[in-house]
């Protein structure tokens, strides 16, 4: 089983990356693109034979205690088979 967390600044934060790449492809002739807020993805690989609900708790606590500054970062995650 995987699990795919994305780690985001939260929407109260301004994002000077995204903000940056947005300015590029406005000057690069994309048309469309409102606004980008860049993250972070993290792919991890868990052990066989844990259990759907164990993997759960153990993604998101992870997800919250290592990889996200919870002042100025949110994540989501999904556990693939």
């Amino acid at each position: 089983m995987k699990a795919h967390v994305y780690v985001s600044l939260k929407r109260t934060v301004l994002d000077p990356q995204g903000k940056t790449i947005h300015s590029a492809l406005k000057k690069m002739g994309y048309k469309g693109v409102a606004d980008i807020r860049q993250g972070k993805y993290f792919e991890i690989t868990l052990d066989e034979g844990l259990e759907k609900s164990a993997a759960n708790s153990e993604v998101e606590r992870i997800a919250r205690e290592v990889l996200t500054n919870p002042v100025i970062e949110e994540f989501s995650y999904a556990l693939k088979d």
